[in-house]
């Protein structure tokens, strides 16, 4: 067999699965082939364990994308040689040729057991190419370059290069949730350590339109179409909350505006996921973070909803939380200025302890059902990706 490149994708947590192991394994392929739709050539192969990916060109592409697809915790690029032990030396030479003075060792897994070589066996013949060959110093504990060799059921796959993939579940095996997306730093994390977890993530961002300009839209639609490389499709919904604000405010809110503002985007979340046939709400509070995430405020703001209320940053700090943000690519935006719809109408003191009996009574001065419909119903659904963006954010100014 001539070698040829071709990228590994392994499982994590997936393989752990049971008899419904099937179902993650035929999710994840399916995300696999949608993020690399618009590349060339792309060939999937499944096997035992992993799936194998070939292209006539742009590896170094398939790489990059598959890195960011949940559910894949190891992308290596690899080559495929014959089932022989002198064509899976010959290809540890090729790899290793630009390797000088470099030590290595060579490690090697047998899949097909029928393989008449024992591991041991055949990393000895192939570690002694190299050696004869190249000239490389052998070093077991602590090498340079590690060659893998697997020897699959048809080929043997070589490799020098083991690359961390994203780990979790597929996205798609884990439910629906509608994520309530800001402009900052939490609530986009919240959303890919959720997305991360199997769920498929709608989003819905609360605008103080039309007492603010679009500058948090903006900010929600680039988070939305950043997050679109671990997720795929996604899309946003813009509530405009200003008027409703303004009406809490009216009723005598004071310093239970922010909370009252909090349990109205609460409802309207659930409204919006019930539907969307959503199982949950996602939320980015950070516990003692700020005057609205005391213990509390957050029961209080629970108090609004029947769905189950998910919040997965609830015991990281701001310091951990903007780490990830770099990590994962959406600092920059969240560090961009906007007009938030939370700091629109913000009482001088917010307060620290509520109860639902308290906002009972406030929002009882007004007809929250139609309140939160008529929200619901004047909200943009968009579906931020590459080729709307200019028409999306158009939509979003007018």
């Amino acid at each position: 067999m001539r070698e040829s490149g071709c990228v590994l994708l392994k499982y994590g947590e997936l393989a752990l699965k049971g008899r419904n192991r099937r179902h993650f394994e035929d999710r994840l392929a399916e995300n696999v082939r949608r993020a690399l739709a618009d590349v060339a050539g792309v060939r999937l192969r499944r096997r035992a364990g992993l799936l194998v990916l070939s292209a006539r060109a742009e590896l170094d592409e398939v790489v990059r994308r598959a890195r960011d697809v949940p559910g894949v915790s190891v992308v290596q690029p690899a080559v495929r040689a014959g089932k022989t032990a002198d064509e899976a030396a010959a290809a540890a030479v090729d790899l290793l040729r630009a390797e000088s003075e470099r030590t290595f060792r060579v490690r090697v897994r047998r899949r097909d057991k029928r393989f008449p070589m024992t591991s041991e066996e055949l990393a000895k013949q192939v570690g002694a190419r190299v050696v004869a060959e190249l000239g490389l110093p052998v070093d077991l504990e602590h090498p340079d370059v590690t060659v893998t060799v697997e020897v699959d059921e048809f080929e043997i796959f070589v490799s020098t290069q083991r690359l961390p993939g994203q780990g979790g579940l597929p996205v798609g095996t884990g439910g629906r949730a509608v994520v309530l997306l800001s402009g900052g730093f939490d609530s986009p994390v919240a959303a890919y350590r959720t997305l991360r977890r199997g769920v498929h993530c709608e989003f819905v961002h609360f605008t103080g339109a039309p007492f603010t300009g679009p500058s948090s839209a903006y900010k929600a639609y680039a988070h939305v179409r950043g997050l679109r490389r671990f997720h795929g499709d996604a899309r946003l919904h813009l509530v405009p909350l200003g008027k409703a604000q303004r009406a809490l405010a009216s009723a005598g809110a004071g310093e239970l505006q922010i909370v009252a503002q909090r349990r109205l985007m609460i409802r309207c979340a659930e409204a919006l996921a019930r539907r969307l046939h959503a199982d949950a709400l996602v939320t980015g509070d950070s516990l003692g973070q700020v005057a609205s995430q005391t213990l509390p405020n957050l029961a209080t703001i629970d108090d609004a909803a029947t769905l189950p209320v998910l919040r997965p940053l609830l015991g990281w700090d701001k310091t951990e939380i903007i780490a990830e943000a770099r990590r994962i690519g959406t600092a920059d935006v969240s560090a961009l200025p906007d007009e938030d719809c939370c700091s629109l109408l913000t009482p001088p003191f917010v307060a620290t302890r509520t109860t639902p009996g308290q906002l009972t009574d406030l929002e009882g001065r007004l007809d929250l059902s139609s309140t939160v419909d008529g929200l619901l119903d004047h909200a943009q659904i968009l579906r931020p990706g590459a080729d709307e963006h200019q028409a999306a954010l158009g939509a979003v100014e007018s």
